[in-house]
């Protein structure tokens, strides 16, 4: 019979774990994971799709956008913490950590995690029976984002979540 691995840990130790933390972490099969520092493009990408989405909250509609820094719990050993979310209601604790019940998500791509954002990630985010829609944002390209719906196919309608122009010199 194997061990379990040294440091393994479940989602609710993570999150007190990470709380005393510097940096971002997401945790992996029960293994916390520092994300990469961002790149400038990467963050004015991320901006500009928490303030699409915010405003696209209509009044009215019990729903909030969440910048990064939130948990997306995936499985018992497994969350995420996406670029951008939206939560519909919100959660009635302002000081938690996790946000159990996205209906979109965000992730900007690196060339780090692109295949992480585009697999692992998206189907760990349709696990979840909340999740509508992932937007894919590509911080290196001017086209828009690619965006997935509940069903897992590719939402054919034109994305109403602009990037921003691309940095001068990138």
């Amino acid at each position: 019979m194997s061990s379990p691995a040294k440091n393994e840990m479940d989602v609710d130790a993570f999150l007190l774990w990470a709380e005393g933390c510097d940096g971002r972490w997401e945790l992996r099969d029960g293994q916390p994971v520092m994300m990469a520092p961002e790149r400038a493009a990467h963050a004015l990408t991320k901006y500009a799709a928490q303030k699409a989405l915010e405003g696209g909250i209509r009044a009215g509609l019990p729903c909030r956008m969440f910048p990064d820094g939130m948990t997306v719990r995936i499985t018992a050993r497994t969350a995420f913490e996406p670029d951008a979310l939206v939560v519909c209601p919100s959660p009635p604790d302002l000081n938690t950590m996790e946000i159990p019940n996205p209906v979109i998500v965000v992730e900007v791509l690196s060339p780090s995690t692109a295949a992480d954002d585009n697999g692992v990630k998206l189907d760990g985010y349709f696990s979840l029976r909340s999740v509508e829609h992932y937007l894919i944002l590509d911080s290196a390209r001017n086209d828009p984002p690619q965006t997935r719906s509940g069903r897992g196919d590719r939402d054919s309608r034109p994305a109403r979540w602009p990037c921003p122009a691309r940095p001068a010199g990138t």
